[in-house]
């Protein structure tokens, strides 16, 4: 019998280097809430450590509208739980058209537990050619807790 030892695939995180767009720069952001302690600015801009926490649980919704149309190759995010189980559900959706309409990227759960899975890192790697806005729906806890949605972090290239 034939073996080899093969190295683990290690996940892909974002790296400083990475080509990222300039959100402060290209977007102007609608969110549903947000805690004054852990703003959206915390979530989307570089070297900000927080993250964005809602003010309250329930359903939350960040977009982001671009001044002018953006090709989008990447969309990274990283969501970490420390303190609650819950099952998570986000969806992103993107629109060609300031809005109008809205095609579905991407939908899915994710189980966070304080003893095991507190972070998820997801790296979407896309072809959308003309976004002008990009949503992020997040339902904290499918369950229907008292759940608070946050986003670590979020990056687009």
């Amino acid at each position: 019998m034939r073996k080899r030892i093969i190295t683990p695939v290690q996940q892909e995180t974002a790296s400083p280097d990475q080509d990222w767009l300039n959100m402060e720069g290209l977007a102007e952001v609608e969110i549903t809430s947000e805690d004054a302690a852990h703003p959206i600015e915390s979530a989307l801009l570089p070297g900000r450590v927080s993250g964005w926490r809602a003010a309250g649980p329930g359903k939350q919704t960040i977009r982001l509208l671009f001044a002018s149309p953006q090709r989008l190759q990447r969309i990274w995010l990283n969501f970490v739980e420390t303190h609650t189980e819950r099952t998570q559900e986000y969806v992103l959706r993107w629109s060609p058209d300031g809005g109008q309409s809205f095609q579905e990227i991407v939908r899915q759960q994710w189980n966070f537990s304080p003893q095991g899975a507190t972070s998820e890192t997801e790296d979407h790697h896309v072809e959308l050619p003309a976004v002008t806005v990009l949503e992020l729906s997040i339902i904290p806890d499918t369950s229907g807790g008292n759940a608070i949605a946050s986003l670590a972090q979020l990056r687009l290239a």
